[in-house]
């Protein structure tokens, strides 16, 4: 019963995250200052997943694919999981 609950945690903090990373995404395409809190929020949120996945990507010539890469790692990990 208990691994259930955690199951479901686990899940909808995964999906939660997918979600705060596709929001840094769209947030990213305001043009908001770069002191802007809420870009501050994202960034910390996101950056130290994004960051990694960025330096081991080829360059795109400026297009960043490194959320896409992470919501395919996340939704990847939830099956795993699930």
């Amino acid at each position: 019963m208990g691994g259930s609950s955690a199951g479901q945690l686990i899940a909808s903090l995964i999906d939660l995250y997918t979600l705060v990373v596709i929001v840094a995404v769209v947030v990213s395409w305001l043009n908001l200052p770069g002191g802007h809190p809420a870009l501050r929020i994202l960034h910390g949120l996101t950056d130290p997943l994004l960051d990694p996945i960025r330096r081991a990507l080829p360059d795109f010539g400026g297009i960043d694919f490194s959320p896409v890469v992470l919501i395919i790692a996340l939704q990847f990990l939830k099956s795993l999981l699930f």
